[in-house]
């Protein structure tokens, strides 16, 4: 199910914004920026600060997942179930080696996903006929804007 291109956006974007849904129907958006691809069908990420996102896949364990290049606004949509491994757990142990960096020894739990559908997310900025390489450009522009004397701090 996950194409080379699909993996590739996950380990480079690492951002990922997972949507999820409360008992009373309110949707719940959150970025988690711990996102590993697991399998061809399982991607997962660590809890660090999501009570509200554990909670809600407790009582409904359907998820989506979105990760964009922002730079060329495109990316894909990721949805499936979740399955909550608290740390103590056997699984946990075995997929906590998944996860690199300093943020793994504080993950309290991981969030694996087993993957029902993807779908392209492409932005209508395209419709008009632009071309990756001009809306890279663009951008590119607008954020070196944003950053503080228009450069990207190194």
């Amino acid at each position: 199910m996950l194409t080379p291109d699909m993996k590739r956006i996950i380990d480079e974007q690492r951002l990922g914004f997972v949507a999820t849904c409360a008992a009373d129907g309110t949707p719940n958006v959150s970025p988690k920026a711990t996102f590993v691809v697991l399998d061809e069908r399982t991607i997962a990420f660590g809890d660090l600060r999501s009570p509200g996102t554990l909670r809600n896949l407790k009582e409904n364990p359907r998820i989506e997942v979105n990760f964009v290049d922002p730079f060329v606004r495109k990316g894909y949509r990721f949805a499936g179930r979740a399955r909550i491994v608290p740390r103590g757990d056997e699984a946990f142990a075995d997929l906590i080696g998944k996860f690199s960096g300093p943020l793994a020894d504080r993950m309290q739990a991981l969030v694996v996903i087993t993957l029902e559908r993807v779908r392209p997310l492409i932005s209508p900025g395209y419709d008009d006929g632009t071309t990756e390489t001009e809306l890279r450009r663009q951008w590119t522009a607008r954020f070196r804007k944003l950053q503080p004397n228009a450069r990207f701090e190194e």
